[in-house]
């Protein structure tokens, strides 16, 4: 007897753009330029110009495995060099231009890229990375021409492409090989490398595409304001050309006013970014004026969602709000809102699609006896979930192949998860932890609040105390005394913050998420 069995099929990540130029080639990935412009290409030239683009790395030099580093804003440009990167089988590690130039190099060191991709006004920085990272032979820019010489070569890819030897082999590996790495944005603490691998990133893209996940269509123009350089931008760049979908990029001009102007221009009806970029939005609409009816969805995560930003962003622009929650090591996405669910909350992260679980334990590991209902803290496991950091021998998960998250959570009784807050960020007061989560979600309902952060601050007598830090809304004004009032009976009174800072403007982390490690070093003293 002989079993039947099905094909032998590896699910590389370039069957994405292949499929999008043979059966949507018409369709376009838009990228806005600093001087207003927009560059246009659609999905049967961005396929054949990436593998002439891969032809020209063979030349170069990269194979199977290598490392070739990106520091690029978001544009076609940037697209390309994945799909010829990933496409070949070498590995794209995406760096992050928000961060400084020490940083970067001792990330490139780490990975040891031989290649630098940069976007043409990066040039200056990724010469600086180039200097620190001897393993780099010579940068490429893409987005501009070179404005400086000197140093390592550098090289205008646009200059090479026409003359492209050709001969480009695609997918010719397995499924299991990596495809990309990306540092962690490291908040919390000091970075820590993620590979991705093209069969768990294949079924992260196919997970996204669920009706109740992402739900894109080739119908629809989605505007990707989260950064290519930082957990695959949410896999966009794999799942618009997956069902054929207008992607939008919005280049390195992610200002309100610019967002709306694009928005308008290409149609856009999902926009994906994190928090703070909607904030910016709808500030720019209300001073400014103007609608954007084209605009359905908004999918935000990467950070805590407001519930007043939520409200104040589904009544200005007559949007759906997904919240969702993920990381860098779940490639990213872990639980999302569904896109029409009428009980949606700022609150709920969602519920995971197939190929994600999550489970909840007590501070030593041990799984809750019951999982819906309490709070504990939370793992997840799965096909797209890292399994060893870069470059460390030790497993990231424990004996059963869960990997710890960090963060605290609640599962209500449909499924939804609800993350509670940070394990690190916990204020240890007396003996007893404060959970500055569940205070910041209290002020940041407030209407007059745009953003608001709790640290710990050194405490003689308690060892810490919880102080409150608030960036408000333009033009509002409110006491402390207000701004701490809704705090009572709704968390114990030793928990209401001790002291209030207002801040012009919360610092950032580059993913835009707001950065506690600079809050501590700057108001944690006590």
């Amino acid at each position: 007897m002989i079993d039947g069995s099905m094909q032998d099929y590896p699910l590389t990540l370039n069957r994405f753009l292949d499929h999008a130029a043979r059966w949507h080639g018409e369709a376009e990935v838009v990228s806005a330029r600093d001087d207003g412009r927009v560059a246009r290409v659609n999905y049967t030239a961005l396929r054949t110009r990436s593998l002439a683009i891969s032809s020209l790395l063979g030349g170069f030099g990269i194979g199977q495995g290598d490392r070739v580093a990106t520091l690029a804003w978001n544009s076609a440009a940037h697209v390309e060099l994945w799909y010829a990167v990933m496409g070949m089988g070498a590995v794209c590690h995406t760096l992050n231009p928000r961060l400084t130039g020490p940083q970067l190099a001792s990330m490139a060191v780490q990975s040891g890229a031989k290649l630098l991709v940069a976007s043409a006004d990066l040039l200056p920085l990724a010469k600086l990375i180039a200097e620190r990272a001897p393993a780099i032979e010579r940068i490429l820019l893409i987005d501009g021409a070179a404005s400086e010489g000197g140093g390592v070569p550098v090289v205008e890819l646009e200059s090479l492409i026409a003359d492209a030897p050709g001969g480009a082999v695609w997918g010719d590996f397995a499924e299991t090989a990596p495809a990309g790495l990306c540092f962690t944005s490291g908040t919390t603490g000091a970075p820590k490398g993620v590979t991705y691998t093209h069969r768990g990133s294949f079924l992260h893209t196919m997970r996204s595409l669920q009706a109740d996940v992402m739900a894109f269509t080739s119908r629809d123009a989605v505007l990707a304001v989260v950064p290519m350089f930082h957990a695959n931008a949410w896999g966009l760049p794999f799942a618009l050309p997956a069902v054929g979908g207008k992607l939008v990029l919005p280049g390195r001009q992610a200002d309100g006013a610019s967002l709306a102007r694009l928005i308008a221009a290409e149609g856009v009806t999902i926009g994906v970014g994190v928090p703070t970029v909607w904030l910016g939005l709808v500030e720019h609409l209300e001073a400014a004026g103007g609608e954007l009816p084209s605009l359905k969805r908004l999918i935000v995560g990467g950070a805590p969602m407001a519930p007043a930003l939520m409200e104040r962003l589904e009544k200005r622009l007559g949007v759906a709000v997904q919240t969702s929650w993920g990381m860098t090591e779940l490639s990213p996405l872990g639980v999302i809102a569904p896109p029409d669910d009428p009980l949606r909350s700022a609150a709920v992260s969602g519920r995971p699609a197939i190929g994600v679980d999550l489970r909840l334990t007590d501070a030593a590991g041990t799984p809750l006896a019951e999982q819906r209902g309490g709070e504990g803290h939370l793992y997840v496991r799965g096909a797209s979930v890292v399994d060893r950091y870069f470059g460390e021998e030790a497993p990231a998960t424990d004996a059963e192949g869960w990997f710890p998250t960090g963060d605290l959570a609640r599962i209500d009784t449909k499924g939804n998860l609800i993350i509670t807050g940070r394990a690190k960020d916990l204020i240890k007061s007396g003996g007893e932890w404060i959970n500055p989560a569940e205070i910041e979600a209290v002020v940041g309902a407030l209407p007059q609040v745009s953003l608001a952060a709790v640290i710990g601050r050194q405490d003689a007598k308690w060892g810490e105390r919880p102080v409150l830090l608030v960036e408000m809304r333009g033009g509002e004004e409110i006491d402390d005394a207000a701004l701490l009032a809704p705090l009572a009976g709704r968390v114990a009174p030793w928990w209401i913050p001790d002291a209030v800072v207002r801040l012009a403007a919360m610092p950032l982390a580059p993913t835009g998420k707001i950065d506690k490690i600079r809050l501590r070093t700057e108001h944690g003293a006590g």
